[in-house]
């Protein structure tokens, strides 16, 4: 589950906003500098960031959203002379005052689409650098020699080897190298 990490310079506003997401049924913790949010958002996979224009040690919601981790989406609460200032990539803004509905919405909607992006890049595949692709062709250059495989075969081989030892690819060649190298 997603961790709402909220920061406002003042204490009451965040543990309020904190407490409104609790009971909305949300994982929420506040805190009062941007520092704290990003030392803390550091140590969690994900989540977002719920923070006012300016946190209580001066940092900016445009410095937080510079330092955040990416996995991490930031919601910048603020009055209406400041939400133009907010429309940077990556960054979602409301306006005060706002309902609640409007809030748990808008968290829905960010967390949703952040459930969207990490289904996208684990179906993407990784792209392996020169060096890697050098060591499975070693790899399989030697398979094929050795064993007599084709180019297909000894991928394969290599492939399998990765799936059953929960190896990569590329520790699995390196394996196949050390045997027959």
């Amino acid at each position: 589950m997603a961790v709402l990490i909220v920061a406002f310079p003042k204490l009451e506003e965040a543990k309020a906003l904190k407490n409104l997401l609790v009971k909305s049924g949300y994982q929420a913790e506040a805190c009062t500098s941007g520092a704290r949010a990003v030392t803390r958002a550091d140590a969690l996979s994900d989540g977002l960031i719920i923070c006012g224009y300016r946190m209580g040690d001066g940092m900016l919601f445009s410095e937080l959203n510079d330092y955040k981790p990416k996995s991490f989406g930031l919601l910048v609460i603020t009055s209406g002379v400041h939400v133009e200032e907010c429309a940077a990539e990556g960054v979602m803004s409301l306006k005060m005052p706002l309902s609640v509905s409007e809030l748990t919405d808008t968290v829905d909607m960010m967390l949703s689409q952040q459930i969207r992006i990490r289904k996208k890049a684990r179906n993407t595949p990784r792209q392996r650098t020169p060096e890697e692709q050098k060591i499975i062709d070693e790899a399989k250059a030697l398979l094929m020699e050795h064993n007599h495989m084709t180019e297909p075969e000894a991928f394969r081989y290599i492939q399998k080897c990765s799936m059953d030892s929960g190896n990569t690819l590329v520790e699995s060649a390196r394996m196949v190298m050390s045997f027959l190298g």
